[in-house]
């Protein structure tokens, strides 16, 4: 039976009124993504909420939200199992896990995948000024606070020392930085270990009412194969001035941090993320967060990164005339 044109027309009328009905909702459909950062109040923290708020405002179709987290090591098992897609880890523990050598823990972590560099932490190593200390290995018999046992700066400090030769030869104390301060001026030790982002307040206290030096430490390091063996520690120079009384350039050590994503997510939200944080804009209002992203720019974005980049950061870098190193080649 012929149908009649006129219920033809009504049968389109309504197929198109759904499909008009539908656009709206359409076009509101996000990409939602996790972003796993660190203890509240932590620098990790401070990272991953202005990044996910920059992202979700910035880009129409993606909405990140920040996930708290205990550190570096959970984020880096958060993204690999797809629980979190963006994290904030140290070059040091992606390295180790990617390589299957964390602490404990022989497991492979091979989905989290490197986006930029953020910042570094960099060691200090203080000592009286007036107490015949100029150079790393006069530390021999000497009493060195390292930080907390089971600490960061702890890690960082033995695997630093053993390389030396040292670590056996000082006297080890594992206290924490404030007290370390305190105890130095004391004179109840000799030099204090703190592995932190400059200025830190702990130097800033040892130097307030004391004379400090600052020993360089990567002179002493190249002798030896501590960065052969630590490939994730890179050097870095802590400026003239940054303390008081230390009027040089302090040559030193430092871990990277790392933002990095889940090989899961797709490589056009990795480079359109990348995009728009390291636009002009972007980087002036991560500056305005935390005093930290001062140390994030194009040229320097993919320093520190050990371990292979995300496709869609590779090509956000060499687009903006970065080469990568052999480790960085995206998987």
């Amino acid at each position: 039976m012929a149908r009649s044109p006129f219920r033809l027309l009504a049968v389109a009328a309504s197929c198109l009124l759904v499909v008009a009905l539908c656009l709206p909702s359409m076009a509101l459909a996000k990409t939602r993504l996790a972003f796993s950062g660190g203890p509240d109040g932590g620098t990790f923290q401070y990272f991953s909420n202005a990044i996910s708020s920059r992202l979700s405002k910035m880009i129409p179709d993606v909405e990140v939200s920040n996930m708290a987290s205990a550190g570096s090591v959970e984020n880096l098992r958060r993204v690999n199992s797809g629980d979190a897609d963006f994290g904030v880890i140290y070059a040091g523990d992606l390295y180790l896990g990617a390589t299957g050598q964390l602490t404990n823990d022989p497991r492979k972590y091979s989905n989290v995948l490197s986006m930029a560099y953020l910042y570094g932490a960099p060691a200090h190593l203080a000592v009286l000024a007036d107490s015949g200390i100029t150079q790393v290995m006069d530390l021999v018999g000497k009493r060195v606070a390292v930080g907390p046992a089971g600490s960061g700066a702890a890690a960082s400090a033995q695997r630093y020392f053993t390389a030396l030769g040292l670590w056996d030869k000082m006297k080890v104390e594992f206290i924490g930085y404030s007290e370390a301060a305190s105890s130095l001026g004391d004179r109840k030790i000799e030099a204090m270990w703190v592995f932190a982002g400059y200025p830190n307040s702990s130097i800033i206290q040892a130097a307030a009412s004391n004379s400090i030096r600052l020993l360089s430490l990567v002179d002493a390091a190249k002798v030896t194969n501590f960065f052969q063996n630590n490939p994730y520690y890179a050097e870095v120079t802590i400026p003239a001035g940054t303390y008081t009384g230390v009027d040089y350039d302090v040559q030193t050590v430092q871990d990277s941090t790392i933002w990095v994503a889940g090989k899961h997510v797709k490589a056009d939200i990795v480079e359109k993320a990348l995009t728009e944080v390291f636009s002009p804009e972007g980087l002036a209002y991560m500056l305005s967060v935390t005093k930290a992203a001062a140390a994030m720019s194009i040229k320097d974005g993919n320093y520190g990164i050990v371990t292979p980049l995300h496709a869609g950061a590779a090509k956000f870098w060499q687009a903006n005339g970065l080469t990568l190193t052999a480790a960085q080649q995206p998987l």
